[in-house]
């Protein structure tokens, strides 16, 4: 036999406040009321500014490069990155690209970028 309490949410509100004034009384619930109204309000501040923080990072740090439009060859591909990354990619093979690509972005060239490079060198 399976028993439950069909109870709705506003019945749990009354239940609650009930329950307030059991533990606390009802001199010291307007005190308890407003303790908890200030921790809200700091809450929501402090969820304000980080908020505010985050965006002012995200939008002064990252610039999206501007592509005007497709690009037809792996090589066009690289010279746009390099070019809006600020790197120079005249006479630079593609690995080169490549590497001072990654080397701007702080990642590790792959492995098999650097055999292929000493394999072309040779």
């Amino acid at each position: 036999m399976d028993i439950s309490l069909n109870i709705m949410g506003s019945e749990w509100m009354i239940i609650i406040f009930v329950a307030l004034i059991l533990l606390f009384g009802t001199n010291k619930l307007p005190e308890a009321g407003k303790k908890i109204g200030k921790m809200v309000g700091e809450y929501n501040k402090a969820k304000t500014e980080m908020q505010n923080q985050i965006k002012d990072i995200t939008n002064t740090e990252t610039e999206n490069p501007e592509i005007n439009g497709p690009v037809k060859s792996e090589r066009q591909k690289l010279e746009k990155m390099a070019q809006s990354l600020g790197i120079n990619s005249e006479n630079k093979s593609d690995l080169e690209l490549k590497h001072a690509i990654d080397l701007k972005f702080g990642t590790k060239t792959h492995n098999s970028d650097s055999i292929n490079q000493n394999r072309f060198k040779n």
